[in-house]
């Protein structure tokens, strides 16, 4: 196809440099203007900033983890034990919800913080790093994303999930608060003599930890969909550029 036949001599263009090559590209093209090096570049930048600034907005209104089963944040699988027997703690079943709508409330509170972030890490993609993307599959700008990002994305977002942790929301009420008295209350009766007859079994889990990467996995699976979309549906393309860009791999 033709349009398949331009972006291949682009990337040659691209990779070579060369002026000669250019010259001869520009006459087989009949007038069509190949993707610079400039171009691909800075339209996988936007497509990336395109996606990260949708799913961290959307992520960070009011339900965008609680209400969304795609990246809602549960409790540990060390605590399925406390799910699964939430009724036999006093005012388990409440507290066990309390939690859950807390923790969901920090992660949202944390993305909004996340945008700079990716914007940041975005910066560092090179002109062999965006041919490949752009050949790649739906999610492959994300996967390059995640791969060169995620330790320092984790280092940098594990403070604001602290800071949401400890924030007073609901009722006054912590998420750390709220984690450590349903806990503190299940390990009181799995600690009991009850308890150990029933071979129920305490639970210790770095909650911090746990919230930081559910919220960025949360995070890349919205970044994914807004990637995938860009790729698929013109429509998505919302500046010229991206148009341009994606458009010139279009089957």
């Amino acid at each position: 196809m033709k349009i398949i036949r331009s972006f291949t001599l682009a990337v040659t263009i691209l990779l070579s440099g060369c002026a000669e090559v250019m010259q001869i590209a520009q006459q087989t093209l009949e007038g069509e203007t190949p993707l610079t090096r400039t171009e691909i570049v800075a339209g996988l930048k936007q497509a990336l900033i395109t996606g990260t600034n949708n799913s961290v907005s959307i992520l960070g209104a009011q339900n965008g983890y609680y209400k969304d089963d795609l990246v809602k944040i549960m409790l540990p699988p060390e605590a399925d034990i406390i799910v699964e027997n939430a009724g036999k703690v006093p005012g388990g079943e409440k507290l066990l919800e309390d939690v859950l709508l807390h923790i969901n409330r920090a992660a949202e509170d944390a993305a909004k913080e996340a945008a700079p972030i990716f914007v940041n890490s975005i910066k560092n993609m090179t002109i062999n790093d965006a041919v490949g993307i752009l050949k790649g599959n739906d999610n492959a700008a994300t996967s390059y994303l995640h791969k060169t990002t995620y330790d320092q994305l984790f280092a940098l977002y594990q403070p604001k999930i602290k800071a949401s942790v400890e924030k007073k929301l609901v009722g006054n009420v912590s998420t750390k608060e709220s984690w450590d008295t349903l806990v503190g209350k299940w390990n009181l009766v799995a600690g009991s003599f009850i308890g150990q007859t029933a071979g129920l079994e305490e639970v210790d889990t770095q909650l911090e930890d746990y919230l930081t990467a559910k919220a960025l996995d949360g995070v890349f699976i919205k970044i994914a969909a807004e990637e995938k979309l860009i790729r698929e549906d013109p429509a998505a393309r919302v500046t010229s550029l991206l148009k341009k860009v994606f458009g010139s791999v279009d089957s």
